[in-house]
């Protein structure tokens, strides 16, 4: 995992330093212009020659040496003054579109995505699970026929399309819910009014979520259910004479859960990296939104930062992943 990270770093890295922007430059041109009637007429390019020095030597970028630059910008190597001002010293990068540190500015987009995601993450999975063991057990049932119907509906239409009939469904017919936003214009509430507020501006992009999720999961659940089902331990203990939902949900649904655990946790841990679309087409201020905004502005600290995450975060879900296998199926646990 260190060794991919390192890797992944060091690429993404190298192809942001390609990116034609000078953070050095732009700010000694800031600080020229500002103290333009103190520089003596004649002497701009020696001065901002040594302001262009000063920053790039602030930045670690006064030597054209990539590698070197890079590790200053991980904090392993040395500026010129001998300190050190990398990740590892907690110097994440500043966002010149919002004036201030990435840390300051994604804080809140990430406490917006993940308060959105846990809840599109429980519904889903409470409605997906029991829906697709309900089909397999169920197989070939009107009721089995019609949910694959409506799962293979939602999982087929774009997620962009979703959102814009429903927007046009709840908001333009039956005038539910807010097309957009994240609270009342103007409103100051607390406690219990606030949460109710949010919820309510929450809902329209909550269920449009779930409606996306519930195909590929439903379909999922319910081929694993199948292939358990037809195991032949699952016909064992029904010649047993052992009760139906005990072969089903002590029986089945464990050898069943094992392909599962690898969509359910990635699922879980997608929580904390947004939606693009969701968040956009509804005025969410979430991770997705942020990162789309930063891509358009060229605010490369604040996306290399944000990419730096999602692969953290992928590395650390592959982690939890080969964990859980062993929780789930104890013959896949790494013998002591």
């Amino acid at each position: 995992m260190l060794v991919v990270l390192v890797l992944l770093s060091f690429i993404l890295f190298m192809i942001y330093s390609l990116v034609p922007a000078n953070r050095a430059y732009t700010d000694a041109q800031a600080e020229l212009k500002a103290l333009k009637n103190s520089v003596p007429k004649g002497q701009e390019q020696e001065f901002f020659d040594r302001l262009l020095l000063k920053y790039q030597r602030m930045y670690g970028t006064d030597t054209n040496n990539k590698v070197i630059r890079y590790l200053r910008w991980i904090g392993v190597y040395p500026l010129y003054d001998g300190s050190y001002d990398g990740l590892l010293e907690g110097n994440l990068g500043y966002s010149y579109d919002y004036k201030k540190p990435v840390v300051d500015v994604v804080a809140q987009p990430m406490i917006n995505t993940i308060k959105l995601n846990i809840f599109v993450t429980i519904l889903a999975l409470g409605i997906t699970i029991p829906l697709g063991i309900h089909c397999a057990v169920r197989r070939g049932s009107k009721t089995d026929q019609a949910v694959q119907v409506f799962t293979i509906l939602g999982y087929s239409l774009p997620t962009f399309l979703v959102a814009i009939l429903f927007i046009w469904i709840f908001c333009s017919k039956l005038h539910i819910f807010p097309p957009s936003g994240m609270k009342t214009p103007g409103s100051s509430y607390v406690g219990f009014a606030r949460f109710k507020d949010e919820m309510y501006y929450m809902a329209l992009p909550l269920i449009t979520e779930v409606f996306c999720s519930l195909g590929g999961m439903t379909r999922y659940v319910r081929a694993s259910m199948i292939e358990a089902l037809s195991m032949d331990c699952i016909k064992t203990a029904r010649a047993k004479g052992l009760k139906e939902k005990v072969v089903i949900y002590s029986h089945a649904w464990r050898n069943a859960l094992i392909p599962i655990v690898t969509l359910v946790v990635g699922w879980f841990l997608g929580i904390f990296g947004g939606s693009i679309v969701i968040e956009n087409i509804f005025g969410w201020n979430g991770m997705g939104r942020i990162m789309l905004t930063a891509l358009r502005d060229a605010d490369y600290d604040l996306v290399l930062l944000m990419q730096m995450f999602y692969i953290a975060t992928s590395l650390i879900g592959t982690l939890v992943i080969d964990l859980v296998y062993g929780l789930v199926d104890p013959r896949v646990r790494v013998n002591k």
